[in-house]
């Protein structure tokens, strides 16, 4: 490798031509990045008494090994936003001084047009891509092509178009000085970093390259690495074949989601279904590419994977999906919790590759909506969902697809359960459903289920019928206990409903709002039904339309049905550790601090079985660091503790009293016990 400090224009002159790599992405300097270089170049265009003007780093590799007077490019591997919006800069100078009288048009010398378009911007005496200093990729060469030759500008969006005209708009404002631009431009000086094929890493150089400019994506550093050490001809069909089509489900509002489907597709193929950190994806890629390819898999077979698992993640979270049941199903999962990805994504290859029908898809869905709303509903902390769907592929029983999936979910205790429709019921009736998440997905539904014509609710809002300012003629109807009801039953869904003339009720009396125009009485929308046949409106009205409402929202979202016996079955599968995953429990114990103990009860409650099972587990299991910091549920170190090794002697209590743990009569402080929602916050994120 060689590094060497060059002016811009210089290595703009001597290199015949720059490539940028298919794999690389597409050029996505914004206004705000190139207004930035245009403040720099125009002041050090002005301050005579500095020389250079430092702007990063240029790295690319000779192919072939091959140099700058040979016909082969160089391949530009970091640097290629900043090369690309000095040859825009430079065109649309070049383009500026044409415009002016030709005694004006070499402000400063060495920068008349033809100079700087045959000197910098093309190679005069080719042909073809050749003719070009700088080829980007596709779906930016032609835009970039164009603007040198001062051709028709694509109608594409491209921001090398948006960028030229950009720069040329203020090269062309009166108040700017030509001569200090030029001056600016020539002051230009990179690390001219050169690596040979074969000899240099040109993967752990980019790496170590990507800290200035604009940051790379996780999405961007995964491709560079599956592609950049291919043979250009296998990287050219890779890319065709498989990582643009790709990139093409994610383009526009989506871009930033391929992150996101990696991370999913990196939980449902770790065997212990670790969710890797957000912005720690590309180094947990990477770890995955390079085990699986000591297993023989190739870096094809990896990205030919990665392709259809995009395939699915568009059906389900981008609105790609055929199937109107199925897609139907998946924009109510979108709204609800996209952490159920992983196992959907699984769930998806078992049916594409006819392993359960659609019919059978859908009712897992339908499991999974319930599942999650009932739970937001009843107000469980969410931060045991990702987990829960991480690992709930392990319970999937082929043979019995539906019914396994939907037994687990049944199963599951404590912070995980499915809330019953006593529990899921009562909430409904009491809770503050005005301000719940996903409250417009909540009435839309209610609204619309069971009919085969689904109405449009966006254009309503949430109506209290009784209003939230308690008016005199609000409280004479409401009685003595007004502000008691008032406080009580305001935001509760006894008293809420939807509709178009929210302005128009404002705090009027009830009979107002059942009578006027557009009044309940004449309501097209079925959560209305009955309330324009009231005389009045109060706490037994409300009690009585919540009572309605909440069983037919146990209706909306069921429970799936399974018999006691088959439940049964499972239950003693589950906690039995027959595929029952048990890698939450390891995470837990070794993110546990020191001077900090659980319970068999707590850690079990954590994971979702019982304290017998878990106490049978970490008696047994070579993977659970740290289990001796589980006691029993009152501090004490359990009378069947053993260590693993049958030669330690150590005391557990001393081991634990090092480390911080204050013991009293053998029983270790309360205080520093994690109960099993502290325990989930030590390896869970939020839901989404």
């Amino acid at each position: 490798m060689k590094a060497v400090d060059t002016n811009l224009l210089q290595l703009l002159k001597k290199s015949e031509r720059f490539v940028v790599p298919i794999y690389q992405r597409v050029y996505s300097w914004g206004e705000a990045e190139c207004y930035q270089l245009w403040r720099d170049i125009v002041r050090a265009g002005q301050r005579t008494s500095l020389n250079n003007h430092f702007t990063g780093s240029i790295v690319y590799i000779e192919r072939d090994q091959g140099s700058n007077t040979s016909r082969e490019p160089d391949l530009i591997i970091d640097g290629q936003q900043r090369v690309t919006t000095v040859t825009l800069l430079l065109a649309a100078l070049a383009q500026r001084l044409e415009e002016l009288p030709e005694d004006e048009r070499e402000p400063v010398p060495g920068f008349a047009p033809q100079r700087i378009r045959g000197l910098y911007l093309t190679n005069q005496y080719e042909s073809g891509d050749d003719y070009f200093k700088l080829i980007l990729t596709q779906r930016d060469k032609d835009a970039l092509k164009s603007v040198i030759r001062q051709g028709t500008q694509p109608d594409k969006d491209s921001r090398v178009v948006a960028n030229f005209n950009l720069f040329l708009s203020q090269l062309r404002d009166p108040k700017t000085n030509l001569v200090e631009v030029c001056h600016g431009i020539n002051k230009l000086v990179v690390v001219d970093v050169k690596l040979t094929r074969g000899l240099d890493d040109p993967q752990l150089v980019f790496e170590s390259m990507n800290a200035t400019g604009k940051k790379l994506s996780q999405a961007d550093l995964i491709r560079n690495f599956v592609l950049m050490d291919m043979p250009t001809a296998e990287q050219e069909r890779l890319y065709e074949s498989y990582w643009f089509p790709m990139e093409r489900e994610f383009q526009g509002a989506n871009e930033k989601r391929f992150d996101e489907f990696v991370r999913h597709y990196l939980t449902i193929k770790s065997p212990s279904h670790t969710i890797p950190r957000i912005d720690e994806i590309y180094e947990a890629f990477k770890a995955y590419a390079f085990g699986r390819e000591l297993e023989g898999v190739t870096r094809e077979q990896i990205v030919v994977d990665l392709s259809r698992h995009v395939t699915w993640f568009a059906a389900m979270a981008l609105g790609k999906e055929t199937d109107m049941q199925l897609a139907r199903r998946f924009a109510e999962i979108e709204k609800l919790a996209t952490v159920v990805y992983p196992f959907q994504l699984q769930v998806y290859s078992d049916y594409a590759a006819g392993k359960l029908t659609s019919a059978g898809f859908a009712q897992i869905l339908d499991a999974t909506i319930s599942y999650i709303f009932r739970r937001t509903v009843c107000a469980i902390p969410t931060n045991s969902l990702n987990k829960t769907f991480a690992t709930l592929v392990s319970s999937i029983d082929p043979d019995r697809y539906v019914e396994s999936v939907c037994a687990r979910l049944l199963t599951l205790p404590d912070y995980r359960r499915f809330p019953a429709d006593e529990e899921f019921i009562e909430a409904l009736k009491t809770v503050d459903m005005y301000h719940i998440k996903r409250r417009a997905y909540f009435f839309h539904k209610l609204e619309n289920h069971g009919s085969k014509e689904e109405a449009s609710t966006a254009r309503y809002t949430i109506e209290h019928i009784m209003p939230q300012n308690a008016n005199p003629a609000w409280q004479t109807a409401l009685g003595e206990d007004w502000q008691a009801v008032h406080n009580q039953y305001l935001h509760t869904l006894g008293n809420l409903t939807l509709t178009g003339y929210n302005s128009e009720y404002s705090d009027r009396s009830f009979p107002e709002k059942r009578d006027m125009e557009g009044g309940f009485k004449h309501s097209p929308l079925r959560l209305n039904e009955g309330i324009g046949q009231l005389a009045t409106w109060g706490k037994d009205q409300i009690e009585q339309r919540a009572s309605s409402l909440a069983f037919e929202a146990v209706k909306v979202w069921a429970r799936p049905e399974l018999d006691d016996r088959t439940l049964s079955k499972y239950q003693k599968q589950f906690t039995a550790g027959s595929r029952f995953d048990w890698s939450q429990a390891h995470a837990m114990l070794a993110a546990m601090p020191d001077g900090t103990w659980t319970s068999y009860e707590a850690l079990a409650e954590a994971v979702g079985t019982y304290p017998q099972p878990m106490a049978n587990h970490l008696a047994t299991c070579t993977d659970c660091s740290h289990a001796y910091r589980v006691l029993t549920n009152n501090g004490a170190v359990s009378d069947r503790f053993k260590w693993l090794d049958p030669i330690d002697t150590r005391k557990p209590v001393a081991v634990l009293e090092a480390e911080g743990i204050r013991f009293v009569r053998g029983k270790a402080d309360p205080e520093q016990k994690l109960d099993a929602e502290t325990l989930l916050e030590l390896v869970e994120e939020d839901a989404a």
